[in-house]
């Protein structure tokens, strides 16, 4: 009786394919992780070269950033009194939040961007556009029911964005047109125009005629308050979530997002397969404008009410935003805790939380900087170790193989 050879049962998956996505994973996750505990020891040494205590320093900050509140907790008090929300982590976490806002959505402009392969850098310009398509609004329609006339504010600013976003991703998908440049010029135009209509005899300035100041919103534009008093957490914050879901949707689950993508990792065989790359790349940086025209009317209508000229120097939150995406590496999930995370960084950091006898508080400001700094470079730098890991290859020399000759 003959018996069947038995065939050795095969992986269930090729061994190489499994590891290769653990690491992926893996290191999309531990990069950023090292990249920030790296910023935040070579910071701990400048401040020790200040003559502070880093350890004390580190613990002020964080004690100004507000997430100690989350360990107030008393588990003897009724479940509504918790916490207390009327402390003073309450309302350092109020103004970490508030910050965080427009950080999220200022870093998923520079990410969808991103993903289509293009920098842009234009964000600050496309959030100005946004600022006041929403101011205009804001300060017209008196009269309107809030939604309607918060709706109308939002929708204007997405579009101003949009547009304004728009126009590099024209330029670049029909004449080849760096956006780089071009953003960077918007920038220019979209701050020095702002400055124009709320400077003294603009169209936008407010009822002081001495003050380069701009008319506060009407009440029925104004973002709902969730939590404290103004500057209160505003209903903002959950448009910004929104839009990481609406981020991780178009990318992951619509043909739009698979052509971007495709786009992003290699043009030339986007094309091949049939996919318009100058379309892709002007949707792109239409969208990205839209969600930072988005971070522009939520910073007007949630938190400040109205801008003055200075104000164009000093606010460079979508600059920020560059550096929160490249942190979160571009993914959802990795932007909404860079943005804590800077958005802490800032709020801790700020003159009106440190004690001068703990760490100079102008010190902390340059600190906060520095460590951002830092995490960028950090982070950057791991494409630079896979470059020069990558370049080794050719640089050592190989040993010549010479066959065996024929006996």
């Amino acid at each position: 009786m003959s018996v069947a050879p038995v065939r050795p049962a095969g992986p269930a998956e090729p061994p190489d394919a499994v590891s290769g996505w653990f690491a992926t994973r893996l290191g999309g996750v531990l990069v950023p992780l090292a990249a920030t505990a790296l910023a935040f020891l070579i910071g701990g040494l400048v401040v020790l070269i200040t003559g502070s205590n880093p350890i004390t320093a580190y613990k002020a900050i964080f004690e100004g950033t507000g997430l100690t509140w989350f360990f107030q907790l008393d588990l003897g008090g009724a479940p509504w009194t918790w916490w207390d929300l009327e402390s003073e982590a309450a309302n350092d976490l109020q103004q970490t939040l508030i910050l965080m806002t427009p950080l999220i959505l200022t870093a998923i402009a520079v990410a969808f961007a991103f993903r289509c392969g293009l920098f842009n850098i234009g964000g600050q310009g496309q959030y100005w556009v946004g600022f006041f398509a929403a101011l205009y609004v804001g300060t017209h329609l008196e009269g309107t029911p809030r939604p309607l006339h918060i709706l109308i504010a939002v929708v204007a600013s997405i579009v101003g964005g949009g547009l304004w976003g728009g126009i590099a991703g024209i330029l670049k998908a029909t004449v080849g047109a760096h956006e780089v440049i071009t953003t960077i010029m918007l920038n220019w135009i979209a701050i020095f125009g702002g400055a124009y209509l709320v400077e003294i005899g603009g169209r936008l300035q407010g009822p002081e005629p001495s003050i380069p100041r701009s008319d506060v919103v009407f009440e029925s534009a104004k973002l709902w308050p969730i939590w404290g008093s103004r500057p209160a957490l505003h209903a903002g914050l959950f448009v910004a979530l929104f839009a990481l879901v609406v981020y991780y949707v178009i990318l992951n689950r619509t043909t739009l997002g698979y052509e971007v993508r495709a786009v992003g990792f290699n043009p030339e065989a986007a094309r091949y397969g049939g996919i318009s790359v100058p379309k892709n790349y002007f949707l792109a940086l239409a969208i990205s404008g839209g969600f930072a025209g988005l971070a522009g009317s939520i910073d007007l209508l949630g938190f400040k009410g109205a801008v003055s000229t200075g104000d164009f120097s000093t606010n460079l939150i979508a600059f920020t935003g560059i550096a929160v995406a490249l942190l979160g590496r571009n993914k959802a999930v990795g932007i909404l805790f860079a943005a804590l995370l800077f958005a802490a960084l800032q709020v801790g950091t700020s003159t009106r939380q440190l004690d001068p006898e703990v760490f100079e508080p102008a010190l902390a400001v340059d600190l906060a900087t520095m460590i951002q700094a830092l995490v960028i470079f950090f982070v950057g730098a791991e494409l630079l170790i896979l470059y020069a890991w990558r370049a080794r290859r050719f640089l050592t020399p190989q040993p010549r193989v010479t066959p065996e000759l024929e006996r």
